[in-house]
Formats: C-alpha cells, structure tokens, sequence
C-alpha cells in the first residue's frame, strides 16, 4: 500500500489588499477560528501604521517580516550519548512563519493597549530593526553562532 502524496494547502490572499502573507499573517493571529476578527485586528493595525508612519502599510509590513526572518537556527540532534545544538539554515516557509509567530508573540507579551495598537507598534519597530521579535532573531543567530562547532553534524 503506497503512502499518499503530502497535499499542501493553498491560501487564497486576503480581500482587502490582496496579498497572500497578510492572509496568513491573518490566519496566525486567529484565535479560536474567529477569523473576522483577527482581520479586524489586522486592518486597523495596518491603518494605524499608515497613520503614525505615511508609509503604504504593505511595504512596512514586509520590511517588518524581512528583518525578523532567521537565517539560522539551532536544532538539537543526539550523538552517541551527548545532545548536541546543531545550527541549520532555515528553509523558506519555516521562515515567513517564524518570523509571523515572533512578532506577534512580542505583541501578545505587551501589556495595557488594544491588540491592533501592540501589533502596529511592534511592526513599525521590526520594519526599524528594532523591537523584541528582532531581539529573538538575533539570539537565535547567536545561540547559532556559539554552537557552530557542532555545525558537522548536520546531515
């Protein structure tokens, strides 16, 4: 009995600006598959960046994810008896959604404002390469770089 073929799931971009990554960006910030209001959260995030910065909010947004993507990560692998960080490059999905995941978590960890306020605010210091989820880029680079001994194990 062959195994059937992995069907990878296709997301149609999202109604207002069109875009593929705003529609799972949407997807990542739904809870409880309340999907009208992860949207909202998002647009009125969008129109507060385009508020506070003049800037087209897609092109903030992408910088945003741009500077937060990893580049390397560290994964453990057993060898022999020892447990060892290996850092790997991260591959193309994986980055887009680790970047997704970083910055809304750095969001969610914000205390006393409205989720849409969090979410632009930490867009706009991601687009700057400042803010937290940038901060959890660079540790991750650097937890990578301090096991690169271990780098041969990868296979």
């Amino acid at each position: 009995m062959a195994k059937k073929e992995f069907q990878k799931k296709v997301i149609s971009p999202d109604p207002v600006y069109n875009d593929i990554t705003v529609a799972k960006f949407v997807n990542q910030i739904m809870t409880r598959g309340k999907k009208t209001v992860a949207q909202k959260i998002v647009y009125d995030c969008f129109n507060i960046i385009k508020e506070k910065t003049n800037q087209d909010p897609l092109d903030v947004f992408r910088l945003a994810i741009q500077n937060v993507s990893p580049i390397l990560e560290v994964k453990p692998k057993r060898v022999g008896g020892a447990t060892y960080q290996v850092p790997m490059e991260v591959k193309g999905n994986r980055k887009l959604s680790l970047a997704m995941k970083w910055i809304i978590d750095a969001a969610r960890s914000k205390k006393g404002k409205a989720m849409r306020e969090k979410l632009a605010d930490e867009l706009i210091e991601a687009a700057e390469n400042k803010g937290a989820a940038v901060r959890k880029k660079e540790n991750m680079h650097k937890m990578a770089e301090a096991n690169r001994a271990f780098a041969h194990f990868a296979w």
